[in-house]
């Protein structure tokens, strides 16, 4: 037995393996066995019913496969691919067909993660980095996000590092490219994000970002700079929510600003927020615009202004959400103007219920109603889903 074993050793030497190398290899094939799937599977139906053109009606699945490697060293690795395709040829939308309203699940598949990422312990506790396809989300997604509603969702090419302690919370980003939810978002660009965050500010959390994006293409810049503040305080039985912010924009041809000031109160789960939305216009010519937001998720669910007219925006909004029965449920009214005169845009009302089923499942129906008056049509957009996620 001696002899067996000096005589592995020696071989094990003659190859360049030492004994901590045999070891690092086996938990190298230990993070890989212990990791874990990435599945999520979205079944939706969309139908758009917009007086200016003909009906659209779409039912796509959308499959997101991959896997996440389990820790080794501190490192792990992500990779997924996304299809999207047509179920019971129930394809009457752009891009799939002309002549239809758009709907903005165009099918295909691609590599939607592969990245390599390493968190920190020790004296590098709080230390993310991330390098490859990913999803980056800043704050509410407003200028930075996955536009996760789309079946298929926007992702980054990018070199991220991220520090956070219980008081800050500080990132940046380089980006190369940008994989949006069509062909029509994709671009090369030399883009730098930067967002740094007070966790512990006087009642709530204070954000600092300048997102600096430059597309390679048309050689366009577009910098923005802000500040957003969001707080909560208990008040008796009721919780009272308030977020503040604005930034201003500078692209080639001029200067822009957005702001928000939004007032909510939380009773017993149920959250009523009031608000005012700009996203400004200079002077009609140049108008603020968020290329790289969940724009979805902002302005109305029938997405008449995920492009900011010339005139500029404003977005007055109450909405209600809460749950019941299980149901999240959700109501949200808008009533849009322009920025530069006296343009009124139209008015949205946009409800949603959803409902998870045990803790992988999630069915909904949403619906979204645009009354056009001085801009774009009459629109109204209805969705049912089911989804399965691990």
């Amino acid at each position: 037995m001696k002899h067996c074993a000096l005589t592995l050793g020696v071989m094990l030497a003659g190859l360049g393996i030492s004994h901590g190398a045999v070891a690092d290899d086996d938990a190298l094939i230990t993070a890989l066995k212990k990791g874990k799937p990435i599945l999520d599977m979205r079944l939706r139906s969309e139908s758009v019913d917009n007086d200016s053109a003909t009906d659209a009606d779409a039912l796509t699945l959308r499959t997101r496969l991959g896997w996440q490697t389990g820790d080794f060293h501190g490192f792990d690795a992500v990779a997924d691919v996304e299809d999207v395709h047509i179920v019971g040829k129930v394809d009457n939308y752009a891009p799939e067909q002309a002549g239809y309203p758009v709907v903005a699940d165009p099918t295909g598949t691609e590599l939607n993660e592969s990245y390599l990422r390493y968190r920190g312990s020790g004296a590098f506790d709080g230390v993310s980095v991330v390098y490859g396809r990913q999803r980056i989300i800043y704050d509410n997604a407003r200028f930075v996000g996955n536009v996760g509603w789309r079946q298929n969702e926007q992702t980054f090419d990018a070199s991220r590092a991220d520090y956070e302690n219980d008081d800050i919370a500080v990132s940046s980003a380089y980006i190369t490219q940008v994989h949006g939810i069509t062909d029509a978002f994709d671009a090369n660009v030399s883009s730098t994000l930067l967002n740094a965050r007070w966790k512990s500010a006087p009642g709530g959390s204070l954000t600092a970002y300048g997102y600096l994006l430059e597309d390679d293409g048309s050689g366009a810049d577009n910098d923005t700079y802000g500040l957003r503040y969001a707080g909560k305080a208990p008040l008796s039985s009721l919780t009272v929510l308030l977020t503040l912010e604005g930034a201003r924009q500078s692209v080639d041809a001029g200067d822009s600003d957005y702001y928000l000031a939004e007032l909510g109160a939380d009773l017993s789960g149920v959250t009523v927020k009031a608000g005012q939305e700009l996203l400004g216009s200079d002077g009609g010519s140049v108008a603020f615009q968020t290329p790289l937001a969940t724009k979805h998720a902002f302005n109305g669910w029938a997405d008449q202004f995920l492009v900011t007219p010339a005139d500029g925006l404003q977005d007055r909004y109450l909405g209600v959400s809460g749950k019941l029965a299980g149901f999240k449920l959700a109501a949200v009214y808008h009533d849009f103007q322009a920025d530069q005169g006296s343009g009124d845009y139209g008015t949205e009302t946009d409800l949603l219920a959803a409902r998870p089923i045990g803790s992988h499942y999630v069915v909904g129906l949403k619906y979204a109603d645009y009354q056009a008056d001085d801009y774009g049509s009459d629109t109204r957009k209805l969705w049912a889903w089911a989804e399965l996620k691990l």
